[in-house]
């Protein structure tokens, strides 16, 4: 972005010097007094034009000079606008991701809170099916509760750019 604003001061300055002696070659020429009307002072730029061919066509050339300095540097602004645009919006983005980021690790500390409690009631329901399971074999002939050897909670993690969820097995 840098380049184009040195880029686009660089256009001004040679638009300004180009100026400067657009108007030093004219105001040598064609002097201005208070009677002179408008339609007199286009007739002497014509004159002037008519007796000297060369300063005219040198007045041209700065001219056509001038107009594509004009369109470069309008160019250029569109192009740091652009630029700009698009650098505006990806800030903007990244500011609601870190907003939305913050939210997400909340809810992945409550997760992980919520994980931590389902395991440690499964701890005490195992216990308490270990307890259990000899008298109601006794009873009923079957277990009480099965299958503690898959019982898994879910647990979040990162390595600070992805989150991945796990399944701890209790």
């Amino acid at each position: 972005m840098n380049k184009i604003q040195v880029e686009i001061k660089e256009l001004n300055s040679q638009i300004q010097a180009l100026l400067r002696e657009r108007a030093a070659l004219t105001q040598n020429s064609i002097e201005s007094s208070e009677n002179n009307t408008n339609l007199a002072i286009v007739e002497a730029y014509r004159r002037q034009a008519r007796e000297n061919p060369e300063i005219a066509a040198e007045i041209q050339g700065i001219d056509n000079a001038i107009a594509f300095l004009e369109k470069q540097k309008q160019q250029k602004q569109a192009q740091l606008n652009g630029s700009l645009t698009f650098s505006k919006r990806l800030a903007q983005q990244q500011q609601e991701l870190e907003a939305a980021k913050k939210v997400a690790e909340i809810h992945a500390q409550r997760v992980n809170e919520l994980a931590q409690e389902l395991a440690e009631e499964i701890k005490l329901l195992k216990a308490c099916a270990d307890e259990l399971s000899p008298m109601y074999w006794q009873v009923y002939y079957k277990p009480f509760i099965t299958g503690f050897k898959t019982i898994s909670v879910p647990h979040v993690r990162s390595d600070g750019e992805v989150w991945t969820i796990v399944n701890r097995i209790v």
